[in-house]
């Protein structure tokens, strides 16, 4: 089952110094961070922003390269999260075709915000995120999930690179 989530904000993790996308359930106080690169976040921060490059950065390239191919992207699915990695799902459509496309979360997302569409997160990805949390000895993780659930909406969307 997936779980329709939508981008709260960027963050720094005070911990490892890296950014953090925040997804956040609508309908409930469920929030799942996935840590990205620094040029991904970037990517992010700008459609988040709205601001506008000189030149297309990669994430338009993709846009404008599906819709001159006649491609609507239906969604974005994070799918899995194995040995810390999460992996994730684009959802195309072209000429009657449903095509799923392997893809970083990260850039996954980068894409969603550009093209408007939903981001979904799998059940089993934020279960497994919650129960690798309780049995974790990793005081930090879960001392930061409190942290981040604890956020309001003052605090999310001051990043600075």
């Amino acid at each position: 089952m997936e779980v329709e989530m939508k981008i709260r904000g960027l963050m720094m993790d005070p911990v490892s110094n890296m950014p953090i996308v925040i997804l956040k359930d609508a309908a409930s106080d469920t929030v799942l961070p996935i840590w990205v690169g620094i040029y991904e976040a970037n990517a992010i921060a700008l459609e988040i922003e709205k601001v506008a490059t000189p030149r297309p950065m990669t994430h338009d390239l993709i846009k404008n390269v599906l819709v001159g191919l006649d491609t609507h992207v239906h969604k974005v699915v994070v799918t899995e999260l194995k040995d810390d990695t999460f992996y994730a799902v684009i959802w195309v459509e072209r000429e009657g075709h449903i095509i799923s496309i392997d893809s970083r979360p990260s850039d996954a997302l980068a894409l969603a915000l550009r093209v408007d569409c939903p981001i979904f997160v799998e059940a089993d990805v934020l279960n497994h995120t919650k129960l690798a949390a309780n049995v974790t000895d990793r005081v930090t993780s879960e001392e930061l999930r409190k942290w981040l659930e604890g956020l309001n909406d003052e605090d999310l969307g001051h990043y600075k690179m």
